[in-house]
Protein backbone atom coordinates (compact mmCIF):
# COMPACT_ATOMS: atom_id res chain seq x y z
CA UNK A 1 0.00 0.00 0.00
CA UNK A 2 1.41 3.16 -0.74
CA UNK A 3 -0.04 6.84 -0.66
CA UNK A 4 -1.20 7.28 -4.21
CA UNK A 5 -3.91 4.81 -3.14
CA UNK A 6 -5.05 7.45 -0.48
CA UNK A 7 -7.31 10.59 -1.59
CA UNK A 8 -5.84 13.36 -1.84
CA UNK A 9 -9.31 15.43 -1.47
CA UNK A 10 -9.72 18.33 0.83
CA UNK A 11 -11.96 17.52 3.25
CA UNK A 12 -10.90 19.57 6.52
CA UNK A 13 -14.67 21.26 6.58
CA UNK A 14 -16.02 17.96 7.87
CA UNK A 15 -16.89 17.43 11.48
CA UNK A 16 -14.37 14.57 12.14
CA UNK A 17 -11.47 17.11 11.62
CA UNK A 18 -10.94 20.40 12.25
CA UNK A 19 -8.26 23.53 12.05
CA UNK A 20 -7.56 26.21 14.53
CA UNK A 21 -4.91 29.05 14.14
CA UNK A 22 -3.37 31.45 16.98
CA UNK A 23 -3.06 34.86 16.72
CA UNK A 24 -0.18 36.26 16.29
CA UNK A 25 -0.24 38.14 19.55
CA UNK A 26 -1.16 34.72 21.14
CA UNK A 27 1.42 32.85 19.91
CA UNK A 28 4.23 35.54 20.09
CA UNK A 29 3.13 35.42 24.48
CA UNK A 30 2.54 32.22 24.64
CA UNK A 31 6.02 32.06 23.11
CA UNK A 32 7.96 34.18 25.28
CA UNK A 33 6.60 32.81 28.13
CA UNK A 34 7.54 29.08 27.43
CA UNK A 35 11.37 30.32 26.48
CA UNK A 36 12.35 30.74 29.96
CA UNK A 37 11.24 27.52 31.39
CA UNK A 38 13.14 25.08 32.57
CA UNK A 39 12.91 21.28 31.28
CA UNK A 40 9.81 19.73 32.41
CA UNK A 41 11.23 16.57 32.84
CA UNK A 42 12.80 18.10 36.28
CA UNK A 43 9.69 18.51 37.89
CA UNK A 44 6.88 17.51 35.64
CA UNK A 45 4.07 18.25 37.72
CA UNK A 46 4.85 22.34 38.57
CA UNK A 47 6.04 22.45 34.74
CA UNK A 48 2.65 21.19 34.04
CA UNK A 49 0.72 23.61 36.49
CA UNK A 50 2.89 26.15 34.52
CA UNK A 51 1.27 25.44 31.40
CA UNK A 52 -2.15 25.24 32.17
CA UNK A 53 -1.87 28.98 33.56
CA UNK A 54 0.63 29.85 29.95
CA UNK A 55 -2.27 28.28 27.96
CA UNK A 56 -5.40 29.70 29.87
CA UNK A 57 -4.05 32.79 27.73
CA UNK A 58 -5.75 31.23 24.46
CA UNK A 59 -8.54 33.18 22.69
CA UNK A 60 -11.79 31.99 24.82
CA UNK A 61 -13.08 30.45 21.92
CA UNK A 62 -10.21 28.40 20.96
CA UNK A 63 -9.40 27.17 24.61
CA UNK A 64 -12.91 26.14 24.66
CA UNK A 65 -12.75 24.29 21.64
CA UNK A 66 -9.13 22.61 22.88
CA UNK A 67 -10.90 21.72 25.88
CA UNK A 68 -13.86 20.21 24.05
CA UNK A 69 -11.76 18.22 22.05
CA UNK A 70 -11.17 16.82 24.90
CA UNK A 71 -14.71 15.68 26.64
CA UNK A 72 -17.20 15.56 24.30
CA UNK A 73 -18.11 12.34 22.79
CA UNK A 74 -19.53 14.69 19.33
CA UNK A 75 -15.93 16.88 18.39
CA UNK A 76 -13.90 16.31 15.85
CA UNK A 77 -11.29 13.36 16.23
CA UNK A 78 -8.31 15.61 14.85
CA UNK A 79 -7.61 19.10 14.79
CA UNK A 80 -4.49 21.11 13.71
CA UNK A 81 -3.50 23.67 15.27
CA UNK A 82 -1.04 26.30 13.68
CA UNK A 83 0.41 29.00 14.21
CA UNK A 84 2.63 27.98 17.48
CA UNK A 85 5.32 28.71 19.22
CA UNK A 86 8.50 27.26 17.43
CA UNK A 87 12.12 27.39 19.50
CA UNK A 88 14.71 29.94 18.03
CA UNK A 89 17.20 27.67 17.02
CA UNK A 90 17.65 23.91 16.65
CA UNK A 91 20.21 21.34 17.26
CA UNK A 92 20.16 18.83 14.60
CA UNK A 93 17.73 16.08 14.52
CA UNK A 94 18.60 13.02 16.61
CA UNK A 95 19.35 9.67 15.00
CA UNK A 96 18.75 7.39 17.52
CA UNK A 97 14.89 7.98 18.48
CA UNK A 98 16.07 9.49 21.67
CA UNK A 99 15.97 13.52 22.62
CA UNK A 100 18.66 15.79 21.05
CA UNK A 101 21.68 16.45 23.51
CA UNK A 102 22.36 19.38 22.73
CA UNK A 103 18.81 21.03 22.93
CA UNK A 104 19.27 24.45 25.00
CA UNK A 105 15.49 25.07 24.92
CA UNK A 106 12.63 23.52 25.83
CA UNK A 107 9.60 25.77 24.05
CA UNK A 108 8.47 22.97 22.02
CA UNK A 109 8.08 20.31 25.10
CA UNK A 110 6.25 23.46 26.15
CA UNK A 111 3.63 23.46 23.17
CA UNK A 112 3.52 19.57 23.36
CA UNK A 113 2.57 19.25 27.47
CA UNK A 114 0.30 22.86 26.94
CA UNK A 115 -1.75 21.23 24.83
CA UNK A 116 -1.90 18.39 25.88
CA UNK A 117 -2.60 19.46 29.67
CA UNK A 118 -5.45 20.73 28.38
CA UNK A 119 -6.90 17.46 27.09
CA UNK A 120 -5.86 15.30 30.72
CA UNK A 121 -2.78 14.03 31.64
CA UNK A 122 0.45 13.14 29.93
CA UNK A 123 1.49 9.64 31.02
CA UNK A 124 4.84 7.07 29.91
CA UNK A 125 5.03 3.73 28.76
CA UNK A 126 8.32 1.90 29.99
CA UNK A 127 8.40 0.15 26.60
CA UNK A 128 7.95 3.04 24.55
CA UNK A 129 10.69 5.59 24.89
CA UNK A 130 11.71 4.44 27.79
CA UNK A 131 8.87 5.73 29.58
CA UNK A 132 9.58 9.60 28.88
CA UNK A 133 6.66 11.72 28.73
CA UNK A 134 7.81 13.56 25.64
CA UNK A 135 8.91 11.13 22.63
CA UNK A 136 10.67 12.29 19.73
CA UNK A 137 9.86 10.87 16.76
CA UNK A 138 12.39 10.49 14.35
CA UNK A 139 13.09 8.29 11.28
CA UNK A 140 16.01 5.51 12.82
CA UNK A 141 18.64 3.79 10.77
CA UNK A 142 18.05 0.54 11.25
CA UNK A 143 13.94 0.97 11.55
CA UNK A 144 13.50 2.16 7.68
CA UNK A 145 11.22 -0.93 7.34
CA UNK A 146 9.55 -0.76 10.10
CA UNK A 147 5.43 -0.69 11.34
CA UNK A 148 6.84 2.03 14.23
CA UNK A 149 7.87 5.45 14.26
CA UNK A 150 11.28 4.87 13.63
CA UNK A 151 10.43 3.63 10.32
CA UNK A 152 10.68 6.09 6.96
CA UNK A 153 10.37 3.63 3.88
CA UNK A 154 7.19 2.07 4.51
CA UNK A 155 3.95 3.03 4.70
CA UNK A 156 3.03 2.48 8.46
CA UNK A 157 -0.28 1.47 8.30
CA UNK A 158 -3.47 2.65 9.92
CA UNK A 159 -3.33 2.10 14.18
CA UNK A 160 -4.24 3.30 17.40
CA UNK A 161 -1.76 3.64 19.42
CA UNK A 162 -2.35 0.63 21.76
CA UNK A 163 -0.29 -0.96 24.81
CA UNK A 164 0.46 -4.70 26.06
CA UNK A 165 -1.46 -5.40 29.25
CA UNK A 166 -1.36 -8.94 31.05
CA UNK A 167 -5.17 -8.28 30.61
CA UNK A 168 -5.64 -9.56 27.17
CA UNK A 169 -6.78 -6.04 25.97
CA UNK A 170 -4.74 -3.89 24.37
CA UNK A 171 -7.42 -1.36 24.00
CA UNK A 172 -7.98 -0.89 27.92
CA UNK A 173 -4.53 1.29 29.43
CA UNK A 174 -3.63 2.72 25.49
CA UNK A 175 -3.34 6.60 25.25
CA UNK A 176 -6.96 8.63 24.97
CA UNK A 177 -5.35 11.02 22.41
CA UNK A 178 -2.14 11.90 21.21
CA UNK A 179 -0.86 15.16 20.35
CA UNK A 180 2.44 15.22 17.29
CA UNK A 181 3.98 18.85 17.27
CA UNK A 182 5.99 18.86 14.57
CA UNK A 183 10.08 20.61 14.95
CA UNK A 184 11.30 19.99 11.99
CA UNK A 185 9.16 18.76 8.68
CA UNK A 186 10.11 16.56 6.02
CA UNK A 187 12.28 18.71 3.37
CA UNK A 188 10.29 16.67 0.49
CA UNK A 189 7.29 17.50 1.98
CA UNK A 190 6.12 13.68 1.46
CA UNK A 191 6.20 12.84 5.40
CA UNK A 192 2.37 13.10 5.64
CA UNK A 193 0.19 11.50 8.67
CA UNK A 194 -3.18 10.39 7.78
CA UNK A 195 -6.35 10.56 9.96
CA UNK A 196 -9.55 7.90 9.10
CA UNK A 197 -12.26 8.15 12.05
CA UNK A 198 -14.60 5.84 12.76
CA UNK A 199 -17.57 7.61 12.43
CA UNK A 200 -16.84 7.99 8.62
CA UNK A 201 -15.17 4.57 8.50
CA UNK A 202 -18.56 2.45 9.87
CA UNK A 203 -20.33 5.25 7.08
CA UNK A 204 -18.13 3.17 4.30
CA UNK A 205 -18.72 -0.50 5.54
CA UNK A 206 -21.60 -2.82 4.42
CA UNK A 207 -23.53 -3.77 7.42
CA UNK A 208 -22.33 -7.14 6.98
CA UNK A 209 -18.70 -6.32 7.36
CA UNK A 210 -19.64 -3.94 10.45
CA UNK A 211 -21.26 -6.70 12.08
CA UNK A 212 -18.27 -8.80 11.77
CA UNK A 213 -15.61 -5.89 13.00
CA UNK A 214 -17.97 -5.77 16.05
CA UNK A 215 -17.44 -9.38 17.01
CA UNK A 216 -14.53 -10.88 18.94
CA UNK A 217 -12.60 -12.05 16.05
CA UNK A 218 -9.32 -10.30 15.56
CA UNK A 219 -6.59 -10.53 17.94
CA UNK A 220 -4.03 -7.53 18.07
CA UNK A 221 -0.32 -8.05 17.92
CA UNK A 222 1.25 -6.15 20.77
CA UNK A 223 3.32 -3.02 20.04
CA UNK A 224 6.68 -3.49 18.45
CA UNK A 225 8.52 -2.02 21.11
CA UNK A 226 6.84 -4.59 23.84
CA UNK A 227 7.95 -7.44 21.18
CA UNK A 228 11.17 -6.66 21.18
CA UNK A 229 11.77 -5.56 25.09
CA UNK A 230 9.74 -8.60 26.08
CA UNK A 231 9.34 -11.40 24.09
CA UNK A 232 12.59 -11.46 21.88
CA UNK A 233 11.04 -10.40 18.74
CA UNK A 234 8.02 -12.77 18.81
CA UNK A 235 4.02 -12.07 18.19
CA UNK A 236 2.54 -11.52 21.49
CA UNK A 237 -1.42 -11.42 20.75
CA UNK A 238 -4.42 -10.26 23.04
CA UNK A 239 -7.43 -11.96 23.41
CA UNK A 240 -10.07 -12.06 20.56
CA UNK A 241 -11.77 -8.57 20.27
CA UNK A 242 -13.98 -6.52 18.26
CA UNK A 243 -12.01 -3.91 16.29
CA UNK A 244 -14.80 -1.75 16.08
CA UNK A 245 -17.18 -1.19 19.36
CA UNK A 246 -19.40 1.01 21.41
CA UNK A 247 -22.84 3.08 20.56
CA UNK A 248 -23.58 3.12 16.60
CA UNK A 249 -23.61 6.64 16.46
CA UNK A 250 -20.07 7.15 18.63
CA UNK A 251 -18.48 4.06 17.84
CA UNK A 252 -14.50 3.20 19.16
CA UNK A 253 -12.02 1.35 16.90
CA UNK A 254 -8.56 -0.39 17.74
CA UNK A 255 -5.98 -1.29 15.38
CA UNK A 256 -2.63 -2.65 15.60
CA UNK A 257 -0.03 -1.00 13.68
CA UNK A 258 2.43 -3.98 14.29
CA UNK A 259 -0.63 -6.55 12.54
CA UNK A 260 -4.55 -7.53 13.31
CA UNK A 261 -5.32 -11.27 13.37
CA UNK A 262 -8.90 -12.27 11.66
CA UNK A 263 -10.07 -15.19 13.07
CA UNK A 264 -12.35 -16.35 10.45
CA UNK A 265 -12.39 -15.75 6.38
CA UNK A 266 -15.28 -13.56 6.75
CA UNK A 267 -12.97 -11.61 9.56
CA UNK A 268 -10.52 -11.20 7.01
CA UNK A 269 -12.94 -10.08 4.30
CA UNK A 270 -14.60 -7.51 6.53
CA UNK A 271 -11.12 -6.03 7.74
CA UNK A 272 -9.97 -5.65 4.26
CA UNK A 273 -13.50 -3.49 3.59
CA UNK A 274 -12.12 -1.47 6.90
CA UNK A 275 -8.57 -1.01 5.46
CA UNK A 276 -10.28 0.37 1.98
CA UNK A 277 -12.64 2.72 4.15
CA UNK A 278 -9.45 3.66 5.83
CA UNK A 279 -8.06 5.29 2.84
CA UNK A 280 -11.04 6.28 1.32
CA UNK A 281 -12.14 8.91 4.39
CA UNK A 282 -8.39 9.76 5.14
CA UNK A 283 -7.91 13.59 6.58
CA UNK A 284 -4.59 14.10 5.14
CA UNK A 285 -1.70 16.57 6.65
CA UNK A 286 1.99 17.51 6.32
CA UNK A 287 3.12 18.89 9.27
CA UNK A 288 5.31 21.80 9.21
CA UNK A 289 7.04 23.81 12.49
CA UNK A 290 4.47 25.49 14.31
CA UNK A 291 1.76 22.82 13.71
CA UNK A 292 0.86 20.09 16.32
CA UNK A 293 -1.65 17.54 15.48
CA UNK A 294 -4.39 16.92 18.20
CA UNK A 295 -5.80 13.04 17.92
CA UNK A 296 -8.49 11.14 19.61
CA UNK A 297 -6.77 7.37 19.84
CA UNK A 298 -10.11 5.96 20.34
CA UNK A 299 -12.47 7.92 17.70
CA UNK A 300 -9.99 7.22 15.20
CA UNK A 301 -6.45 5.26 13.44
CA UNK A 302 -3.95 7.25 12.33
CA UNK A 303 -1.08 6.21 9.42
CA UNK A 304 2.03 7.97 8.08
CA UNK A 305 3.10 8.17 4.59
CA UNK A 306 6.58 6.67 3.50
CA UNK A 307 9.30 9.08 2.93
CA UNK A 308 12.85 9.50 2.44
CA UNK A 309 14.95 9.68 5.67
CA UNK A 310 18.78 10.89 5.36
CA UNK A 311 20.25 10.41 8.56
CA UNK A 312 21.83 13.80 8.24
CA UNK A 313 20.46 15.98 10.94
CA UNK A 314 17.67 17.49 9.08
CA UNK A 315 15.38 14.68 8.65
CA UNK A 316 11.56 15.06 10.11
CA UNK A 317 11.28 15.68 13.61
CA UNK A 318 8.07 15.40 15.74
CA UNK A 319 7.45 15.38 19.16
CA UNK A 320 4.44 13.10 20.41
CA UNK A 321 2.59 12.71 23.71
CA UNK A 322 0.43 10.27 25.08
CA UNK A 323 -2.38 11.72 27.12
CA UNK A 324 -5.36 9.87 29.49
CA UNK A 325 -8.46 11.23 30.87
CA UNK A 326 -7.85 10.18 34.07
CA UNK A 327 -4.54 7.82 35.25
CA UNK A 328 -7.17 6.39 38.11
CA UNK A 329 -8.84 3.41 35.79
CA UNK A 330 -4.78 2.41 35.25
CA UNK A 331 -3.86 2.65 38.09
CA UNK A 332 -2.53 -0.92 38.54
CA UNK A 333 0.02 -0.23 35.83
CA UNK A 334 2.07 2.65 37.89
CA UNK A 335 5.16 2.17 38.64
CA UNK A 336 7.31 3.20 41.80
CA UNK A 337 9.62 5.42 40.67
CA UNK A 338 6.65 7.98 38.79
CA UNK A 339 3.23 8.17 39.31
CA UNK A 340 3.02 9.36 35.43
CA UNK A 341 4.82 6.23 34.54
CA UNK A 342 3.29 2.95 33.85
CA UNK A 343 4.58 -0.60 32.66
Amino acid sequence: MTTQTLRSVDRDTAPTFARLALPDAVRDAIGAALSVLPDPAADIDRSMTRYHRIFAGLPLEQLQRILDFGRHIDTPGATLVSNLPVEDTLPLTPVDGGPARDKRGFVAEGVLLGLAGLLGEPIGVLTEKDGRLVHDVVPVPGGERTQTNQGSAVFLNFHSDITYDSTGRYDIANPDFLVLNCLRGDRSGAAATHYADARDICGQLTDGALETLRSPLFRLNAPGSYTRSAAGGGQVLSDPVPVISGAVDYPEIAISANGVHPLTRGAATAFGELQDACRATAHTVCLEPGQALLVNNRKGVHARSEFVARHDGRDRWLQRAYVRRSLWNIRYRVTPGDRRVHY
